[in-house]
Order: structure tokens, then C-alpha cells, then sequence
């Protein structure tokens, strides 16, 4: 027997027929084909979009169920959408941070980034869709996988609290030190070229480089919200669209946020204090179930303060402003 979800098949079909429209319109209409440095207005403008596009999705699907299965069902599946909408698109932000830490040990130049980044979000849907199938599947057959998630988010919740300052060093990490091992790499880039062939040999570009420890990245963040989202609601239909409008989004908002990163370095301690308070909520389901608005209206607060002492501890002084 599969977890309850109000998702029928046509619902399923039109989203996943909706996701392709939009990102075949993002490469092949709005200049996703184009080399380029995608703008801080560009950047803000689809970030507008996909979160307005996320907001009207919900309104949508509460219209759809207040009209089938009634007022509180409705109320109660748009809640856990935006709350589950709401975590990911907040820990994507640490996706951006480890993005930006790519980018700027391999120097690659901004109007190569785009292209990375549109691999980086198909590679990010398939995962995530796996991720939730399988999360699923294991959920139906056995409820004390709930029990493990919520321990790995809250082990996963104070590494990152405790590491939140501390700088990878990508120079050791196994898989680039692989790569560079077993592949003929080229010094330079070549456009947005991930290969290229010299003297009828076949050469990787960093390019490549960055594409595969980006892909990874997003395995890894995969991993770690999945179980954030099944600690909100176990509908399939739920976990599944609230987390690919998260991941829509993620280029534009990795574009929007690049320059200003380190305006939000307490952000990732906020991120690393939700993961904690979900992996208890998972912990406690069975003893105390902590209303999804609830755990909204925490989440939200953890984030507010983290981005507003952040904004303030890294206010220019009066001095720095005048030199």
C-alpha cells in the first residue's frame, strides 16, 4: 500500500509537462543558449517569476481540493506545500555557497557559469525524484525509516552548526584529486566546451571539472533535504512539487545572491538550526506531533534572524564608507 497523496495521474502528468515547458523556455527562449553574464536584474527578475509561479501552484491545487475534498484538507495540503517549499528553498542556499566555493577555486568566468548551472538543475531533478521515490517506497514498508531521517537530519544539523566556519579545501577532495588522475585535462577553458580534441586526443576541459563536482554537490544536498520535506508531509505529490519549485529557482537565486554571499555568513548557521529542529520534529512524531504551522513559524523565524544579524554584523562602518 503507497503513502496517501492527493496527486492523481493528470496531476502528475501536467506538473512534469509543466517543469519541461519552463525549462525548455529558460534555454532555448531567454537566451539559456547564449554565453553570458547573466545580470542582477535578469537574476531578480526570474527569481520573481519562479516564486510567483510557486505561490500561484499553491493557490491552484488549495482551489482544486476545497472544490473535491473539502476546506480543511485544502488548507491543510497548501500549508504543507509552502512550509516544505519554504525549507528547501532555504537550504538551496547552501547549494549556492558551495557553488560559489567551485567557481571561485577554478576562476571560471561568469558567462560560463549559466550553462554549469542549467546541468546543475536537470542533474538536481532527477536526483531529487529518485530520492523521493525511494524515500517513499522505504516510508510505506517501514515507518521507522522516519526515525532515521530525523537522526541524520540532526546529526547533519550540528556538523554544520559546528563546521559553519570552516573552509573546504577542494585542493583535497578525493574526487576532482580522481578526475585529474585518470583524465586528460586542458589548462585553459574553451568557451562553454566540457571537451575538446587536440592532436586527435580527447581532453577535458575544468569546465568538466566544475560540472561533475557540481552534480555531486547536488547528490549531497539531495540527501540531506529529502528527509527534511518528509518530516512536513509524506504525500509523494507534495514532497515531489514543492521541492523541484525549489530547485527551479536555483540559478536565478545563485545569480542574485553570488556578489552578496558574504553579506549572509550567519545564514548558514540559521540553515544548520532548522535541520536540528526538523530531525527533532522526525524524532518526537510518535510522542508529540509538532503542527505543520508550527514548525512553519519556527522555520521562518530561525531564518529572519540568521539573514537580519547577518545584514547587521556585516554593515559598513562610517569609516569604511568614507574611504
Amino acid at each position: 500500500m503507497g503513502l496517501e497523496s492527493v496527486g492523481s495521474w493528470w496531476m502528475w502528468s501536467g506538473f512534469i509537462i509543466f517543469v519541461l515547458i519552463m525549462l525548455a523556455v529558460d534555454l532555448f527562449m531567454l537566451g539559456g543558449k547564449t554565453a553570458h553574464k547573466v545580470s542582477f536584474k535578469e537574476a531578480f527578475s526570474w527569481s520573481v517569476v519562479w516564486v510567483s509561479l510557486a505561490l500561484l501552484f499553491n493557490a491552484g491545487l488549495w482551489w482544486y481540493l476545497d472544490g473535491q475534498m473539502g476546506r480543511e484538507i485544502a488548507n491543510a495540503k497548501a500549508l504543507e506545500f509552502f512550509t516544505g517549499y519554504l525549507i528547501e528553498k532555504s537550504l538551496a542556499v547552501d547549494n549556492i555557497f558551495v557553488f560559489l566555493m567551485i567557481f571561485t577555486y577554478f576562476a571560471v568566468p561568469v558567462e560560463y557559469q549559466r550553462r554549469v548551472l542549467l546541468y546543475g538543475v536537470l542533474g538536481a531533478i532527477a536526483m531529487r525524484a529518485i530520492l523521493i521515490l525511494a524515500g517513499s517506497a522505504l516510508i510505506t514498508q517501514f515507518h521507522w525509516v522516519l526515525y532515521f531521517f530525523g537522526l541524520f537530519l540532526l546529526v547533519t544539523g550540528i556538523k554544520m552548526f559546528y563546521f559553519a566556519d570552516k573552509q573546504s579545501d577542494l585542493e583535497q577532495n578525493p574526487l576532482l584529486r580522481w578526475m585529474r588522475g585518470h583524465m586528460k585535462v586542458t589548462n585553459e577553458y574553451h568557451e562553454e566546451k566540457f571537451f575538446i580534441t587536440k592532436d586527435s586526443v580527447r581532453y577535458a576541459t575544468p569546465l568538466f571539472l566544475v560540472l561533475v563536482l557540481i552534480e555531486f554537490s547536488d547528490l549531497v544536498f539531495a540527501v540531506d533535504s529529502i528527509p527534511a520535506i518528509f518530516a512536513i508531509t509524506t504525500d509523494p505529490f507534495i514532497v515531489f512539487t514543492s521541492n523541484i519549485f525549489a530547485i527551479l529557482g536555483l540559478r536565478a537565486m545563485y545569480f542574485l545572491l553570488a556578489d552578496v554571499a558574504d553579506r549572509f555568513h550567519l545564514l548558514k548557521y540559521g540553515l544548520a538550526l532548522v535541520l536540528v529542529f526538523i530531525g527533532v520534529k522526525m524524532l518526537i512524531v510518535d510522542f508529540y506531533k509538532i503542527p505543520v504551522l508550527l514548525a512553519l513559524g519556527v522555520v521562518a523565524t530561525i531564518l529572519v534572524v540568521s539573514v537580519i544579524l547577518s545584514l547587521v554584523t556585516t554593515r559598513p562602518s562610517a569609516s569604511e564608507k568614507n574611504t
